[in-house]
């Protein structure tokens, strides 16, 4: 099972982003943009998602994804129960939401250092 020291490794490896806890909540930022944050249970991860692709994603695999909070429905964001994926998928996620928040060069640096 996936956990929050496996996603905090993930997370803190990408260049620029930063851990902060806000409300008792892990959350992984680059400056200001939350890309990923642990519920406080550390149970569910929510992470940064194009809101076009969501309903299809969720629709997908109702059993492993769900729509945010009413409160969070307005911005590009998905959960996932941490339960239902391995650290592989895991990796895709945060890596991908994290790629949503950085500039273009800063990706192309990232995949460039991974030979």
């Amino acid at each position: 099972m996936v956990t929050a020291d496996h996603i905090r490794r993930v997370a803190l490896s990408l260049p620029r982003a930063y851990e902060a806890l806000v409300r008792d909540r892990v959350k992984f930022r680059v400056g200001q943009i939350v890309f990923v944050a642990l519920s406080r249970d550390e149970t569910t991860m929510g992470f940064g998602y194009p809101k076009d692709g969501r309903a299809a994603l969720i629709a997908a695999e109702p059993d492993k994804f769900f729509m945010p909070s009413k409160s969070d429905e307005r911005y590009n964001w998905v959960q996932v129960w941490l339960a239902k994926i391995d650290e592989e998928e895991m990796r895709e996620l945060v890596v991908d939401a994290w790629r949503m928040c950085v500039p273009k060069k800063v990706i192309a640096e990232y995949e460039a250092s991974l030979g």
